[in-house]
């Protein structure tokens, strides 16, 4: 009978040398390399990416710049730039035959405000030919205007512009989860069910929304209206979820998105621009993860300052 611990048969020990405790184990000595081999550690990365730096130029979003350079439409010193290069202020940028200005560290991005009507596209071409938003926006002076989140063609409320493709990632990625809240009319009785269905999630055709939150309004006859908020922006996201639970919504309006709110007094087809003040108190909100919403923040400050200007006539 073998004992606990024995080895088994056929075990060989094998021999190791003895080591002194008093020295550590000899390790084999490094070849040295020559210092002319060695290639010399930056202290940072050069400059800034291309895409990057193209959206703070104000030329579109960064996933736009990232297709214009795909494209081949983008050079840097006279070659034809790659997706991951980096650029510093002494290359020379060209996007078509445009020269990029390196955009100015202490020049803030322009933000505007505008009550978009009901019948207006969020786009600058339309092959039906509707009337755009854009038309009724004032010149960006050498920038161009970027939409903050879309609203669709039967949609109102708040729509952000600005000139910086940095800001504008920064309110509308979803990993940000920016807060957008809806005025929501509803034709139909809507069951108590439905609203748990609705604050639990909902699997549509491109995955599972929900409301973070969802309130009663009250209403009229069979209209009921409601105020949603979530933290995405699909296509029709808030639509498709009461088409969800078999209702239709007959009104959607957009009343605040992130910590900016539609303003009272501004109305519909009318915009207002952010004062520098307003601009960086939402830079640093939006560059601060995790921030506090704080609605009333910014439009009430900019409503007070300033009459709106009417892009178009009142409706």
């Amino acid at each position: 009978m073998k004992k606990p611990g024995a080895r088994p048969t056929g075990f060989k020990a094998r021999r190791r040398p003895l080591r002194s405790p008093q020295r550590p184990p000899q390790r084999p000595a490094r070849p040295e390399v020559p210092a002319s081999a060695v290639a010399p550690v930056s202290a940072e990365v050069r400059g800034e990416k291309l895409h990057k730096m193209l959206a703070q130029a104000g030329l579109g979003s960064r996933r736009a710049m990232e297709e214009r350079i795909r494209a081949g439409d983008v050079t840097v010193n006279g070659k034809v730039a790659s997706i991951g290069d980096r650029v510093s202020a002494e290359d020379r940028v060209k996007i078509g035959e445009r020269v990029v200005r390196w955009p100015q560290a202490d020049q803030l991005p322009r933000v505007l405000l505008y009550h978009k009507p009901e019948g207006e596209i969020v786009s600058n071409d339309d092959p039906q030919g509707r009337p755009t938003v854009f038309a009724k926006l004032p010149p960006a002076r050498g920038a161009k205007w970027l939409a903050i989140g879309r609203l669709d063609f039967n949609t109102s409320g708040l729509l952000i512009f600005t000139t910086s493709g940095d800001l504008a990632n920064r309110m509308m990625h979803p990993r940000f989860e920016v807060e957008r809240e809806y005025a929501v009319r509803v034709l139909g009785t809507v069951h108590p069910a439905a609203l748990d269905a609705l604050r639990q999630g909902v699997q549509l055709e491109d995955g599972i929304a929900r409301f973070e939150q969802i309130d009663e309004e009250g209403g009229e006859g069979a209209n009921r209206w409601f105020r949603v908020l979530l933290k995405e922006g699909r296509n029709r996201v808030v639509r498709r979820l009461f088409e969800s639970q078999n209702l239709t919504v007959s009104r959607l309006m957009r009343v605040r998105f992130g910590i900016i709110a539609l303003p009272p007094r501004l109305k519909r087809g009318q915009f207002i621009e952010l004062s520098g003040d307003e601009v960086q108190r939402l830079l640093a909100w939006s560059a601060a993860p995790g921030a506090p919403e704080a609605p009333s923040a910014l439009p009430v400050a900019a409503a007070e300052r300033s009459r709106p200007r009417r892009s178009s006539p009142p409706r």
